[in-house]
């Protein structure tokens, strides 16, 4: 497993991954061009689930049979994809690709916020509270409020920032679920998640008569971003972080939430010639710092440059 997890194949796998999801607010941008946001959605996700569906197929995996499985993954291909993927394309009307992918950012903090809810036996320690106070100091940061007064674009600003927020919670809440009612399943990850993007076309094609009217414009760069958002970013991406967890281990495979907004940030500045206020970065820095601290990290790293300041001296 050392071998597995320092091997150029899986940092390689590791880079595709945080180039899929930090990009993943660029092809919503661009998506956006020839497509409502109702519209993106939908093709992102039907591409996603036929995407692992051919993996399924390929791979000769078994669907599951128990009804219970069928009826959980209806809640999490809500809340892990058609909510938080609707508002987030919603948002993305009002706001640059790159502060999108920055408040993608907050998901961990979001998790830590609903975990005593979710997980009644979980409780938040001293580190993760601290955590989460950082956070959501980060989040203030982020948004920037004093922007916000008296700007002219208040009533569309403000609310896709809340829609931002909105499908970090959601996607909270779903990897909270999924841990409760999902983890002790006896399916692969691929399996549960070809079931979650199934589940999920069923809620987003349900609601396509009310919610996918209007004019398409398919040119080249729509359908290709699309695709990409469908195919990489919501089927083989997951495949794609399967296996870095089972090299690296999941701590070390989520600093991916870290690398993912450098990219989404650089791409929409370079490729979209967005522009990015000091707060926004700033912020997320902020946030990924609560992150850390929830996860021990620099607590663990201030112990150990206490404990030995000849080491903490040369590095």
């Amino acid at each position: 497993m050392e071998n597995v997890g320092k091997s150029p194949a899986t940092v390689g796998v590791f880079l595709a991954l945080s180039l899929v999801w930090g990009a993943s607010f660029l092809f919503i941008k661009v998506g956006l061009q020839g497509l409502s946001p109702a519209q993106v959605v939908l093709g992102r996700i039907l591409l996603g689930a036929i995407a692992l569906a051919v993996i399924m197929l390929v791979t000769r995996r078994r669907w599951p049979r128990e009804p219970r499985v069928w009826a959980h993954m209806v809640v999490v291909g809500a809340f892990f994809c058609a909510i938080p993927f609707s508002l987030f394309a919603w948002a993305e009307q009002f706001l640059p690709s790159s502060l999108a992918s920055i408040y993608n950012a907050t998901t961990p903090i979001m998790t830590l916020l609903l975990t005593p809810l979710v997980l009644r036996s979980e409780r938040l320690d001293r580190s993760r509270t601290m955590g989460l106070v950082i956070g959501i100091v980060g989040v203030v940061v982020l948004s920037g409020p004093w922007q916000l007064i008296g700007a002219a674009d208040l009533r569309t600003t403000l609310p896709a920032q809340l829609a931002c927020l909105g499908a970090t919670v959601s996607y909270g809440f779903a990897g909270l679920y999924l841990r409760r009612f999902v983890s002790g399943l006896p399916y692969d990850s691929v399996t549960l998640s070809s079931v979650q993007l199934t589940m999920a076309s069923g809620v987003v094609l349900l609601l396509a008569p009310f919610t996918t009217r209007g004019p398409v414009s398919l040119t080249l760069p729509v359908v290709l971003s699309v695709s990409a958002l469908g195919v990489l970013g919501t089927g083989i991406a997951y495949i794609w972080f399967t296996r870095v967890i089972r090299a690296w281990g999941p701590v070390r495979a989520s600093t991916v939430t870290y690398l993912a907004p450098v990219i989404g940030v650089a791409l929409g500045v370079l490729v979209l010639g967005e522009g990015i206020h000091w707060y926004e970065p700033v912020g997320g820095a902020i946030v990924i710092a609560g992150i850390l601290v929830s996860q021990g990290v620099l607590v663990r790293r201030t112990a150990r440059a206490a404990a030995d300041p000849v080491s903490a001296d040369v590095s």
